[in-house]
Parts: C-alpha cells; sequence; structure tokens
C-alpha cells in the first residue's frame, strides 16, 4: 500500500535536486522501485509518453504519477513538480523587496562564501576518492583555467574535458 505523504515527499524530493527534463529520473526509479510502488514497465512508459505529449519534457513525472498511482498519484507528481519554481518565484519576490537594505550584501558574501565552502569539500571528497593522478589534476587545472578566464563558454570546456579525458584514460 502506497503511503500518499511519503510518495509525494520522494517526487518533491526528487524535483528539488533536479535541474529539470530527466534529472529526477534517477532519484525517482531508486525510491519508487526499492518501495516496489513501480515497476521497469512504468518508467519506459512514462517515459514514452512524456516525449510524444506536448510540453516540457519534465511532465512525464505526471504520467508516472498516474501509472503508480491513479490520480491521486498524478494530482501528487503535480504539485510536486510546481512546488520548487514556485519558491523560486517568491524567493524572488522577497529579495526584489529587500534587496536595497544595507545588510543584503552581507548576507549574499555569507551565503556565496558557504556555496564555495561547500562546492570545496565536495571537490576534496570526489577527488581523493577518485583515485586521481597528475593527468586528471591538468585537465581540472586547465578546465579551472578556462573557466577563470570568462571567455570560453562551459558547455566547450566540459567537452574539450570530455574528449581529453576519454583519449588519456582509455
Amino acid at each position: 500500500m502506497i503511503d500518499p505523504i511519503s510518495y509525494f515527499f520522494i517526487f518533491l524530493k526528487a524535483t528539488i535536486f533536479s535541474s529539470g527534463g530527466f534529472s529526477n529520473l534517477p532519484s525517482l526509479h531508486q525510491d519508487l522501485t526499492s518501495n516496489h510502488w513501480a515497476v521497469e514497465a512504468d518508467f519506459g512508459e512514462s517515459l514514452s509518453i512524456g516525449q510524444i505529449s506536448p510540453g516540457p519534457n519534465g511532465l512525464w513525472v505526471i504520467c508516472l504519477g498516474y501509472l503508480t498511482y491513479g490520480f491521486l498519484g498524478a494530482l501528487l507528481a503535480l504539485i510536486s513538480i510546481t512546488i520548487p519554481p514556485f519558491l523560486v518565484l517568491v524567493v524572488a519576490n522577497v529579495y526584489g523587496r529587500i534587496e536595497h537594505q544595507r545588510w543584503v550584501p552581507g548576507l549574499m558574501r555569507g551565503i556565496s562564501l558557504a556555496v564555495v565552502g561547500t562546492f570545496l569539500t565536495v571537490f576534496w571528497t570526489i577527488s581523493s576518492s577518485s583515485g586521481t593522478d597528475w593527468r586528471s589534476w591538468l585537465i581540472c587545472a586547465i578546465a579551472f583555467g578556462l573557466a577563470y578566464s570568462r571567455r570560453v563558454n562551459i558547455f566547450l570546456i566540459l567537452l574539450l574535458a570530455v574528449i581529453a579525458g576519454y583519449l588519456i584514460y582509455r
């Protein structure tokens, strides 16, 4: 039996930690199949229907909700994919009202430093556990230099890093 509250939070979590489109697929797949609330066919069908339907790619989630939990599942999925963008609008509205306050630049600087600290922690964790060698550090340094110059598009940097990694480590 599906618990509607847990079901809703699984979809909400997947949506909050995704970047749109199909990026919430791995999280939903893991959570729904581990709870035996979905089978592989549900994902195939929902993705297929999502691809042939007009509108954004992310709407396949509503179809997955319907296939796994009926109308209530579709409704919970719809609400869960709507909340994060709505919260962004609320935050933008609040920020627009307070951005000229004297304390806001300090707050934003603190948040920026926290993001940098979190990024460095993740970077260190990944680099120390992935068995990196001097060639990996060289690719990283070149990518950092290109990104820091702000003259090269980030997608081109990623593409070059992928090609270099493939050629070096194949």
